[in-house]
């Protein structure tokens, strides 16, 4: 696939404008595939804060708005890089990586830098003439691209080191899908062969998804696999304290290994900070005493600072929240309401941290207050709901937290600590 000069010349003169203005307003010099053009604009345009290191690169050729819109950001598809190259490290060479749904390639064209031999498999073929083009341009030379319906032609596959498969999850009317079965492919029905053709698996999924159930449907999608494989990591990916992705590891292990480690490693990734448990962990971990927080509506003094901690997006997805307790020291004020409190402050606590100015019961605290930041945890009212009937703007440098201690409604009025 390429791009006429005409239509070069299109894009580079109207990439930093707005397409529905370029579409409605300009009159593009005869030869110009205007459709083309649009989409390269408007995915240049959206690879500056998603793909930087792609928009650098002038030769690129995007593809429509909703592959623009499901495919890895850079930072993502470096985590999958690092990730892949740990799992394979020690494997022998040459080492193969296959992604068995290639789609806009972004995962691909990181992921295949760390193996000697990467495969793309796409059934869309516009896609996969995007990816022959664009791989080419990134400079990766070790790409093998193949236009195919991946769970068609397994029996074709050769042995891989490592399986990348991100599943689409839209449907036939393109409405979005969330459960494993109802993706495409079916990573359920299709699991037990790829496991026959690579030590490692990765997949990723819908950051909706529970990642319990997930790990339990792919374990139960592989018990009866002739080569013996089960889910031993588990990654929930943040970027910017939002969910972004979920990502399953699945690797073979053999028949000496017995019972399968039904508790796989869980990684909550939030940017650079980085919290593992395995799954037992939270099994058998008893919540700690919750101490009981004396209702008041004086600010704290220096004498007795008092901190309250929200987790960031990865760890609200693993509920790991006794485990936090646990660990940081910290007591969790309700077990429904998922925010913790300390009289010193931790400073390695992953997610954000207040100092507390003001907690008490919700109309009292709330009084006299113009403008704030409001989050709502286990409280029966939305935001917009209590802005309205306390009259609060929002923004300024005042956080409020909503929730349920004790049974009752109460406020918690910070700063940022």
């Amino acid at each position: 696939m390429d791009i006429n000069e005409q239509t070069r010349r299109f894009i580079a003169a109207h990439r930093t404008e707005q397409v529905r203005d370029i579409a409605l307003h300009v009159h593009p010099e005869d030869g110009t595939d205007l459709a083309v053009a649009l989409d390269c604009i408007e995915g240049w345009q959206r690879a500056r804060t998603k793909l930087p290191q792609w928009a650098a690169c002038g030769d690129i050729i995007y593809p429509p708005h909703l592959a623009m819109e499901q495919c890895s950001s850079q930072s993502t598809a470096q985590y999958k890089t690092d990730l892949a190259q740990r799992l394979s490290s020690g494997a022998p060479h040459p080492t193969t990586l296959i992604d068995i749904t290639g789609g806009f390639g972004v995962d691909f064209s990181y992921m295949s830098r760390v193996f000697d031999r990467a495969v793309y498999i796409e059934r869309q073929q516009h896609l996969c003439e995007l990816a022959e083009h664009n791989m080419r341009a990134l400079g990766i030379g070790n790409a093998r691209i193949v236009n195919a319906d991946a769970a068609a032609i397994l029996d074709e596959l050769p042995p891989a080191t490592l399986i990348m498969a991100d599943p689409a999850r839209r449907d036939a009317h393109g409405s979005r899908t969330y459960a494993i079965a109802d993706c495409t492919p079916n990573m359920l029905a299709i699991l037990p062969k790829l496991a026959g053709i690579a030590p490692t698996i990765i997949i990723k999924l819908s950051p909706m998804l529970d990642w319990h159930q997930a790990a339990q449907d792919c374990n139960r999608a592989l018990d009866d696999a002739a080569t013996p494989a089960a889910v031993s990591e588990i990654h929930i990916v943040s970027v910017h304290n939002e969910c972004k992705e979920l990502l399953l590891v699945i690797t073979r292990h053999g028949a000496e290994d017995g019972e399968t480690d039904t508790f796989p490693l869980v990684t909550c990734v939030d940017d650079d900070t980085v919290f593992s448990f395995h799954a037992q962990d939270t099994a058998g971990t008893k919540a700690q005493e919750r101490k009981q927080l004396r209702h008041n509506t004086q600010p704290t003094t220096s004498d007795q600072p008092a901190y309250l901690y929200e987790p960031n997006a990865s760890l609200m997805k693993a509920s790991c929240f006794d485990l936090l307790a646990q660990r940081f020291g910290v007591t969790q004020i309700d077990s429904n309401s998922h925010l913790f409190v300390s009289d010193k402050q931790v400073d390695a606590f992953p997610g954000r941290a207040f100092a507390i100015t003001v907690y008490g019961p919700v109309k009292h605290t709330l009084r006299g207050i113009k403008q704030a930041n409001i989050a709502v945890r286990n409280y029966p009212a939305n935001v917009a709901q209590v802005r309205k009937r306390y009259h609060i703007a929002d923004g300024g440098d005042t956080f409020v937290f909503l929730t349920t201690m004790s049974g009752k409604k109460t406020a918690f009025m910070c700063v940022k600590a």
